[in-house]
């Protein structure tokens, strides 16, 4: 019998200072039985920082033709498109086709260092494409089934808590 996706029910109170986006998202959110905590933190993160009425995540890594989210308009067409990790070249060469935007959160810093020394020439020519690097150490003792997050974003800076926890989570731009 196969292992079924944990369901889990996120709340989040944004505060955006950069954007000027001030919100309370209810979110429930599977996580594969393949994906660890820290990664679906990742998720989390980048739904927080991209945070709109119309992200959505999609099925991610059960399928191949989706991105982890997306932003579509009210005609259908994908204006932000969200990827984690360490995509290859030709992913993002159809992400940066099918999106107006592309932003890709990579997470692991040997594995991404790696990913980005050796993809950097390749991906300098697409327009619509912004490589961040995330760092967030101990973000993954946040998961629990039913959560409430706090989220503060000023100056590039991205604050988390929780009833217990505060983390201080760094995204770099690469690109």
């Amino acid at each position: 019998m196969a292992i079924s996706s944990t369901i889990n029910k996120v709340s989040i109170n944004i505060a955006d200072m950069d954007r000027h986006y001030y919100q309370q998202h209810e979110l429930t959110v599977a996580q594969h039985p393949s994906e660890n905590d820290f990664r679906f933190m990742i998720r989390l993160i980048a739904f927080m920082a991209n945070a709109d009425e119309r992200l959505s995540f999609t099925k991610g890594l059960s399928t191949d033709d989706e991105p982890e989210l997306w932003q579509k308009s009210l005609t259908g067409d994908i204006e932000l498109w969200v990827d984690l990790g360490q995509p290859d070249e030709k992913r993002i060469r159809k992400a940066c086709g099918r999106s107006k935007r592309v932003i890709i959160y990579t997470y692991h810093e040997g594995k991404a260092s790696v990913w980005w020394q050796q993809q950097r020439e390749k991906l300098a020519r697409f327009k619509n494409l912004t490589i961040f690097h995330i760092q967030a150490e101990g973000v993954e003792a946040m998961v629990k089934r039913t959560m409430s997050l706090q989220c503060s974003i000023q100056d590039g800076e991205m604050y988390l808590s929780d009833d217990e926890l505060n983390v201080d989570v760094r995204v770099q731009a690469y690109l």
